[in-house]
């Protein structure tokens, strides 16, 4: 077994890679980036903490699949990236008061959808070099998720009492089957083909629409509806795929690399597209009660 450590200087932390020889080889993950206490989305990297964004007090945010940069909702209706330092809003006039109204990233970095009023879901580039453009009409507007194909985008009802995947090539939105209750989405596969998504127990269960800071992880397919657990032991506490097909399953861990004594720190659990664990992560101690919303590569 071969292993790559990455010391956490700033936190006296470590990421450690595990990958199993038998496996194909796989670029090694840098880090991620969270969403925590104090209003703002933080990087960690190399070792490393960073503020990647200010956000106030919105629930409604998003971080780049590269970890650069940022985009969020204000309560007032602007939709706003960070983008090399600055702040810039790129649309106004969104709905702000509904925290489940959350942007998404294509896997480029490169565009920022968004829930528009009348279930409109629109794109427009994060550097602003063109106009906002529509994708389609759908009813699941809340926490959008979209493939790394760029073809569907995903999310539920502000009730929570449907799951829809819109496909952007012909604007056309389809209910998923036998799937009654849904209060978070949080990744697509790469081809758009399944969906991680958070199931309550019924309709008190769905809750206020806010971000989870943890979730139980279901995969759903799109086309059937049919669900399966993410198969990695423990208490599953996420789980989102990378763009190359890999899953990432956040679960929770009982002590750090000294033992028992040390403080519990989360781990990341990495299969590759056949559903074979290939690396284990040990997230740092500071990140344990944060909302991961990104693993970079």
């Amino acid at each position: 077994m071969k292993t790559h450590v990455v010391i956490g200087a700033a936190l006296g932390a470590a990421l450690v890679f595990s990958t199993a020889a038998s496996a194909a080889p796989a670029p090694d993950l840098s880090g991620a980036v969270y969403a925590g206490f104090g209003h703002q989305l933080t990087r960690y990297a190399n070792g490393e903490w960073s503020t990647l964004a200010r956000i106030g007090a919105t629930q409604r945010f998003a971080a780049s699949p590269d970890g650069t940069k940022a985009a969020w909702v204000t309560d007032g209706g602007d939709l706003q990236v960070s983008l090399n330092g600055r702040t810039t809003t790129l649309v106004r006039g969104l709905r702000g008061g509904t925290p489940c109204m959350t942007p998404v990233w294509s896997s480029d970095s490169a565009t920022v959808a968004y829930p528009a009023r009348g279930g409109r879901i629109m794109a427009v580039k994060a550097d602003g070099s063109a106009a906002p453009r529509k994708l389609g009409t759908s009813k699941g507007v809340c926490h959008l998720a979209w493939s790394a194909d760029g073809r569907y985008l995903a999310g539920h009802t502000g009730q929570g009492d449907g799951l829809y995947r819109l496909d952007a090539k012909t604007g056309r939105s389809t209910q998923v089957k036998g799937v009654r209750y849904v209060n978070h989405v949080q990744s697509l596969s790469p081809d758009g083909s399944k969906a991680i998504i958070a199931i309550p127990d019924g309709p008190d269960e769905v809750g206020d629409g806010t971000w989870p800071s943890t979730f139980t992880p279901v995969v759903v397919d799109m086309a059937t509806g049919k669900r399966q657990r993410v198969p990695v032991k423990g208490r599953q506490l996420g789980a989102f795929y990378l763009r190359d097909g890999r899953l990432v399953a956040r679960t929770a861990g009982t002590g750090g690399q000294s033992g028992a004594a040390a403080p519990a720190r989360n781990v990341l659990v990495v299969l590759d597209s056949a559903g074979r664990p290939v690396q284990r992560i040990d997230e740092p101690t500071r990140a344990r009660k944060h909302a991961l919303l990104q693993v970079l590569p």
